[in-house]
């Protein structure tokens, strides 16, 4: 097999059944591939306008997606079947000449937006399939369970998606890095990872990353505990003073936590092993950070106990002066303006204090 052929370039150009070999360099089936594609739609198509049936239609039309199908999967399993000592030569050969470092890691992050594809460019065939199969495999199957059962509690699992997603992304990325720093790159799934990690009594990557979709419990499992206790603290302490407080208007900060959460999980997680460890919290229990969220504590407790104890006996007793109401109406606008500007006020005030600071030290 010509060393110099690209298998992303392969798998793109069998889009059109047939191509694809005809580029790997397999002429069989690239002649019969689209002599059955097009031959059979235009007989289906020819057939079911003759006995005017739209069911002959759709079925042609099935025939066809089944064959495209198993003409992609022919082409990825005759790419599979390359022998290392072939794919060790190909790298070499690029590796000596240094063409294609650039452009290789440009393409590599753009087709890491359709899960695997990056991982096709990169030549880790397996890698690139389990999470192409996983990505599209979860959606059709979500779909297909929802319409046989009428149940649509089952797209609920389709929130797995963007896990999926940028999990491969952060991967493909994280390979192409490797590799341009000529560390080899060993084809394999990420489950073969997480046996490979249990085997070995390391923590799985696998398994940390998935727990990242969770704020905090990513960096728990890798035994950072101050660090993810805060951000599951931080998480589960924003729902709930939004709740209390109906400051609706901060919902926003929500998934601003989830994916810096997330994507600080997937940065220690790709440290794990490589890099040592330092389990550092988000803010230290002392100094400035705990008397203000000391302050905010007290304030809120006193909040919670005037709003759910205070406040119901004296509007059942005042009936006319509305307490409730008027709180409503005019104490949560007045607490959200303070937030705002109190925030705004300390983002200000911090410049200056440097700007300060390296003054004194220039003098």
């Amino acid at each position: 097999m010509p060393y110099e052929r690209n298998r992303l370039l392969a798998l793109l150009l069998n889009f059109i059944p047939g191509v694809g070999h005809l580029y790997w360099g397999k002429k069989g089936r690239g002649i019969t591939y689209p002599i059955l594609f097009f031959g059979g739609i235009f007989f289906g198509f020819a057939v079911s306008i003759a006995a005017h049936s739209d069911d002959l239609a759709i079925l042609t039309l099935i025939a066809a997606a089944i064959l495209w199908l198993f003409s992609m999967f022919d082409l990825l399993i005759i790419m599979l079947r390359e022998t290392p000592e072939e794919r060790a030569y190909r790298e070499h050969v690029r590796q000596m000449t240094g063409e294609g470092r650039e452009s290789e890691k440009f393409f590599t992050i753009l087709l890491s937006f359709v899960p695997g594809l990056g991982h096709f460019q990169l030549g880790l065939m397996q890698r690139g399939l389990s999470f192409l199969i996983a990505f599209f495999g979860l959606i059709t199957m979500m779909f297909f369970v929802t319409g046989i059962t009428h149940e649509s509690v089952f797209l609920l699992f389709l929130g797995l998606l963007p896990i999926i997603w940028l999990y491969s992304m952060f991967d493909a990325v994280q390979l192409v890095h490797r590799k341009l720093a000529g560390e080899p790159l060993v084809d394999q799934t990420p489950f073969d990872d997480w046996e490979a990690g249990r085997i070995e009594g390391r923590r799985s990557k696998v398994l940390a990353t998935m727990l990242s979709a969770f704020p905090g419990a990513g960096q728990m499992y890798l035994g950072l505990q101050k660090r993810g206790l805060q951000m599951m603290a931080l998480f589960l302490g924003s729902f709930y003073v939004i709740d209390v407080l109906r400051l609706s208007v901060f919902l926003f900060i929500i998934p601003i936590i989830w994916f810096y959460c997330f994507f600080d999980g997937l940065q220690q997680t790709s440290r794990y092993g490589i890099l040592p460890m330092e389990d550092r919290p988000l803010m230290e229990t002392r100094g400035e950070y705990q008397h203000w969220l000391g302050i905010a504590l007290i304030l809120l407790g006193i909040y919670f106990v005037g709003m759910e104890l205070i406040v119901p006996i004296l509007d059942t007793h005042f009936p006319e002066l509305h307490i409730y109401s008027r709180i409503e109406k005019y104490l949560r606008p007045t607490i959200v303006a303070v937030l705002l500007i109190g925030g705004g006020i300390k983002l200000l005030a911090r410049p200056k204090r440097r700007n300060m600071l390296w003054s004194d030290e220039e003098i």
